[in-house]
């Protein structure tokens, strides 16, 4: 059973459109790859995110919900738990799945992505498992989306510009792109987002187009935003 905090965000999934959370959708003859992603949320009122590893081909560094491919013969849920556990070292058994957005496309990877809700019943250790794929872990307070401080505008290179967030220990880790935009347009559709400030802009950082060096993590660490609980040390996978 769901916290009642979380109860509003269970009606909001029945009631909301795919173009309520993106401008993209699917024709309906088209052919995509399907995957799924796990939006996590946590006692502590947080979200669970990953940090991709800085040197991969596509989105290098970019925050993200733990997420892939849909396998033969599983469903969005399954993939979603599958793809968190290998990810971060999740337990999947301590997840309850209570919802699922309708599926998204994002048109340069010819992806349908199915975003699936999970309310994180029994918390189990995570972290890094590989590195070569994840760089950090993080579990982000709701209330510091919510936080107008922590609200910007992201520029590409190419003149783009969309909303984002700032996350991690120094709110210096921009949250932006397919994750920043379900976040931002479900907040938007609860009433919970507050007013911020849209004309405070940042540029994409580099190491974001093209993997350029940042120190790296330790592969057991889970990093909390400021002000949040310690960090939790991560349970390798066998």
């Amino acid at each position: 059973m769901i916290p009642d905090w979380l109860e509003p965000v269970e009606r909001a999934a029945r009631e909301i459109s795919a173009r309520d959370l993106t401008a993209f959708v699917a024709p309906d003859d088209l052919v995509a790859r399907r995957g799924a992603v796990l939006m996590l949320f946590g006692p502590d009122r947080d979200l669970l995110l990953t940090e991709r590893a800085h040197d991969m081909r596509s989105h290098p560094g970019q925050v993200s919900f733990p997420g892939g491919s849909i396998e033969p013969g599983e469903s969005p849920r399954q993939a979603a738990l599958r793809e968190a556990e290998e990810e971060t070292g999740l337990r999947p058994e301590g997840v309850e799945v209570f919802a699922e957005l309708p599926s998204l496309w994002l048109p340069p990877s010819n992806f349908d992505v199915t975003p699936v809700l999970g309310w994180w019943a029994e918390e189990s250790p995570v972290g890094v498992v590989d590195p070569a794929e994840v760089h950090a872990v993080y579990r982000v307070p709701i209330e510091e989306l919510l936080d107008p401080a922590h609200r910007v505008s992201v520029r590409h290179p190419s003149g783009w510009t969309a909303p984002a967030f700032l996350i991690g220990p120094g709110h210096d880790l921009v949250l932006w792109g397919f994750t920043a935009g379900i976040i931002a347009r479900l907040l938007d559709f609860l009433t919970w987002t507050r007013p911020w400030d849209d004309r405070v802009v940042r540029d994409l950082p580099a190491y974001m187009l093209q993997g350029g060096p940042r120190p790296a993590a330790p592969p057991s660490a889970v990093r909390p935003a400021a002000g949040s609980a310690p960090p939790v040390r991560s349970q390798e996978r066998p």
